[in-house]
């Protein structure tokens, strides 16, 4: 083609482009306007009434107050003392549900009989809504008529029923309990499909070269599931710390605080006492908070596996 050729030729090309993402675009519309409409717009919306002194009220007038909202934040104990309830919670939860989810994952590829049905059944936390969750472990929990406690009592463990989700002492642990469990199925999930991507081959030499199964474990299986295991405690870290529904059902942030999550707490600023700004700075520093800790956690793990 001639160099005459090839300049005529590159408008057609260009208004062709042009068309195609035209196009593109049109057909990203439905799924980009409930996007726009449910996620990114109330989004924006809670950041502006961080900004605010939005109170509940029949009349009420808004005025815009800047940062003053974070500088009460900074000052408030109650605040702090949540904050620190949701790191515990998070943390321990992302922890144990991931050193009990590998296992299970583990034992879940091996060639083990009726492994299908146990595959099925270590999927039964994720199909249950939270609300449902929350109300069959507070009978497991119950002091009088709780299984827990029951079984407890038969194995001669205690000589007197525990009120697990209202014992000062117990009540965050108990809730830690649940969080794991009904975390388990995804976590589990997502490790099984890493392990079966683990070419055999792998491991065959490992074993030529005499390693056994706790080397083949460290050497092999743990570096091949790297990315994997950065990402989904990753995800589990952002759910845990902003976990509401579980948890609200199982104490209402009870007994006196001990259980009360960042999330009840902004839900108790803006649904009891109506500071809807208030509760939206709380969000906003959630966000940047979880943003900030992340940051660190996938940078760190990115360098040790370079």
């Amino acid at each position: 083609m001639t160099a005459t050729a090839t300049r005529a030729a590159a408008p057609r090309l260009a208004g062709t482009k042009n068309r195609q993402g035209r196009e593109a675009l049109l057909l990203m519309l439905p799924a980009l306007v409930p996007v726009l409409i449910f996620s990114v717009g109330p989004l924006l919306y809670g950041i502006y009434l961080a900004f605010t002194d939005a109170r509940s009220g029949r009349g009420a007038v808004t005025s815009f107050v800047g940062v003053a909202n974070f500088g009460d934040l900074l000052t408030d104990a109650d605040f702090w003392g949540s904050f620190r309830i949701g790191l515990i919670w998070a943390v321990s939860v992302t922890a144990l549900q991931f050193a009990a989810s590998l296992g299970l994952a583990l034992l879940l590829n091996e060639n083990l009989r009726l492994r299908g049905l146990a595959r099925v059944l270590s999927l039964v936390p994720w199909a249950m809504p939270p609300v449902v969750i929350g109300l069959m472990w507070r009978l497991v929990y119950h002091p009088n008529a709780g299984i827990l406690n029951g079984l407890l009592r038969d194995t001669g463990l205690i000589s007197h029923n525990v009120d697990w989700l209202n014992d000062f002492s117990v009540a965050l642990p108990a809730v830690i309990v649940v969080g794991v469990w009904t975390g388990m199925p995804q976590t589990t999930v997502v490790l099984l499909a890493g392990l079966q991507t683990i070419p055999r081959e792998l491991y065959e030499a490992g074993h030529v070269d005499g390693a056994g199964s706790w080397r083949s474990f460290w050497s092999i299986t743990l570096p091949q599931l790297r990315p994997i295991i950065v990402t989904i405690t990753s995800l589990d870290f952002v759910w845990n710390i902003n976990q509401f529904g579980l948890v609200y059902v199982l104490t209402q942030g009870g007994p006196g605080g001990r259980t009360r999550l960042p999330m009840l707490f902004a839900y108790e600023e803006a649904f009891r006492y109506g500071f809807f700004g208030y509760a939206a700075t709380l969000g906003v520093a959630i966000v940047i908070v979880v943003l900030a800790v992340l940051g660190l956690y996938i940078r760190r793990q990115m360098r040790e596996a370079h």
